[in-house]
């Protein structure tokens, strides 16, 4: 706390400053109260007190920290703070004023003869005193910060380019005061931009509110705006996608914020304005979660992340390292995966307290030391191998990394008393026609069905579909296609997929994960399928390009296995609600284990023969969903 109390040299004149104002304030507040015409005792008093008033209420305010601020950069809050040290700084100046009357007035007028009663400072000096000093000492604060940010000089815009931001609520707010106050930034806001008729001719730090999204061609040609940027974090993707159109139409071209997600941590800074991209337009706004619960579900606690460099590994460290876990273990074989996301945490977030553990899933040796060592409390099964058409070629990977990985995985988790352990599905594993759906959809059945054996370490698997933009998607590899100068390729025009954003996956995979009493399957709510012609057309347009036109969309044909649209539940599985909207369940009868262990025994028998399609029956025996429990199998 000893710095608040330091005043560096080159903030020495702001006490010298603020004494002038205090006494500008009580001299002031004598001759309003009087009229400028006060009693000759009165002026006796205020040159008794001045010094000893001034000096205290400017030893106030350094006591409280006002001598540590910049007053180009001062706020709200420091208003705030102003008002408090002045209000203490007053009463201070009332008490010891009157110690000075007494110790030094009452003397004097005692020496002489005369029989005067000693005056105190008056009412009406003192609420005039109080209200000056705010006014003066706060509004040179103000008129300071103003001086600063104003743009008054005609260079300073002379080669700023003109922008309309659409959002007059926070996010546009700070957007425009960044605008005006920040002397290197290239943008000079000209109007703000929204649906809220309320704010219409409203001004924010002087730009006023033009009109609403539906007007932007128009506002954009009458404001000769040059560039118009998205200050909305938590805007639904239609609307982003309306906007985008808009712009086009007006040949102008769209910035954004960053989504809301990407805004946990840290605040808006012009920095982060970024191209639209497809994640915004079929984002769809901000997840509402429980959050004292998924906090208090994670805090303190060991926290173990497999997969911790993938796309879905990588976001449940970030927004578990948000949380405060005791201890967070990053697990992955692939190095330069994991040294991304460690050093992330680390250099540029600030955290800790991550453990890379450079660990192969498949590895039992391996992963039941990590478990004995750093004795994890739960588990976000994260790693897989994921890419449909490699895992055709490699089923025995598949099953080896997916499947029987995961079995060892629940088994070292219920040794260990691990509290929770989460396993990520996928939709693909419904009703599954490929080797990879096939290999996730056993696991399931893992999980499930120990998750009923065992109810001391609560086994869950939380189910959804695609997430946009990660590694091996479609739209990464629509991105290089377009960049390439085309072709698109796209599997089928009638083709779609469920498709969310990661961050929002991730928030809702950790507050089912504090839901979950074990054997649950959750079910994410991944909104209406998108056509994935659809989406390359609308990346294309994104890039600035025409579909069609400016880059071919070719249709290459369905692979084996591959489905037109996928579905998030089994015909068997009953749908059942959670106390989250966008999280469900689905309900089936599980394999009990002593059943489902001898069929697992089958399968690994047939892998390990290397009869890959001896593997794939009896994996299929397990996972379909009219299934029976087969008959016990002797190893013959």
């Amino acid at each position: 706390m000893k710095h608040r109390f330091l005043i560096g040299r080159h903030r020495l004149w702001q006490p010298v400053a603020d004494a002038v104002l205090v006494a500008a304030a009580l001299w002031l507040a004598f001759q309003l109260r009087f009229d400028f015409a006060a009693p000759a005792r009165y002026e006796h008093l205020l040159w008794t007190v001045f010094p000893w008033v001034v000096g205290v209420q400017v030893l106030v305010f350094w006591l409280m920290g006002l001598y540590n601020k910049w007053w180009r950069y001062s706020g709200v809050r420091d208003l705030t703070h102003i008002v408090e040290a002045s209000i203490v700084g007053e009463v201070a100046a009332v008490v010891v004023s009157l110690i000075v009357a007494r110790t030094l007035q009452a003397p004097l007028y005692s020496r002489f003869g005369v029989n005067v009663a000693v005056e105190s400072l008056p009412y009406g000096v003192i609420a005039f005193d109080l209200v000056l000093t705010l006014l003066l000492v706060g509004g040179v604060r103000l008129l300071a910060r103003i001086v600063w940010e104003r743009p008054w000089r005609r260079e300073l815009s002379r080669d700023r380019k003109k922008v309309l931001v659409v959002g007059a609520g926070d996010a546009g707010e700070l957007v425009v005061r960044e605008m005006l106050k920040t002397r290197t930034i290239t943008y000079q806001p000209v109007g703000l931009v929204d649906d809220d008729p309320r704010k219409k001719n409203l001004h924010i730090h002087g730009v006023r509110v033009v009109g609403s999204t539906r007007q932007l061609p128009q506002l954009v040609e009458e404001h000769a705006a040059e560039e118009v940027i998205i200050a909305m974090p938590s805007i639904s993707g239609k609307v982003v996608q309306d906007i985008v159109l808009m712009c086009k139409k007006a040949n102008v071209s769209v910035k954004t914020l960053p989504g809301v997600y990407e805004l946990i941590k840290g605040t808006v800074t012009i920095e982060q304005l970024r191209d639209v991209q497809v994640e915004d337009i079929l984002g769809r706004g901000e997840v509402t979660l429980d959050m004292d619960d998924v906090v208090a579900g994670i805090r303190g606690r060991i926290v173990m992340v497999t997969g911790a460099g993938g796309s879905i590994g990588s976001e449940l460290c970030r927004q578990i390292a948000a949380m405060n876990p005791r201890r967070l273990l990053l697990l992955d074989h692939a190095e330069d995966n994991l040294f991304t996301i460690h050093h992330e945490l680390e250099a540029e977030r600030n955290v800790k307290n991550a453990v890379p553990l450079l660990v192969d899933v498949k590895d039992e040796g391996d992963m039941r030391a990590v478990f004995e060592q750093q004795r994890p409390q739960i588990v976000f099964h994260a790693a897989a191998y994921k890419h449909v058409p490699m895992m055709e070629c490699n089923p025995a990977q598949a099953f080896e990394n997916n499947s029987f990985a995961t079995l060892k995985l629940v088994q070292a988790a219920i040794d260990f008393d691990v509290e929770r352990f989460v396993f990520i599905s996928t939709d693909k594993a419904v009703e599954p026609q490929t080797v990879m759906g096939t290999s996730k959809a056993l696991a399931e059945r893992i999980v499930e069905s120990l998750g009923r054996e065992h109810r001391t370490t609560r086994l869950m698997s939380v189910r959804f579909g695609n997430v946009l933009g990660s590694s091996g998607s479609v739209v990464p590899i629509f991105k290089r296609q377009i960049a390439a100068g085309g072709p698109v390729t796209v599997t089928d025009e009638r083709m779609t997929r469920f498709f969310m954003t990661i961050p929002e996956a991730v928030r809702l995979v950790l507050q089912a994960a504090v839901m979950g009493a074990g054997g649950e399957i959750f079910v994410l709510d991944m909104g209406t399928p998108v056509r994935i012609v659809d989406l390359a057309r609308e990346m294309i347009r994104l890039s600035g390009l025409e579909p069609e036109r400016d880059i071919a969309i070719v249709f290459t044909g369905t692979r084996p296995g591959e489905k037109l649209d996928e579905k998030l539940f089994n015909d068997a599985e009953q749908v059942g609600r959670t106390v989250h909207p966008k999280i469900t369940t689905a309900t089936r009868t599980p394999v009990p284990w002593d059943i489902l262990q001898r069929d697992l025994e089958r399968l690994r028998a047939a892998l390990t023969d290397g009869d890959i399609e001896a593997t794939l029956q009896a994996a299929r025996l397990i996972v379909e969903p009219t299934a029976v429990p087969s008959a016990p199998w002797t190893g013959a």
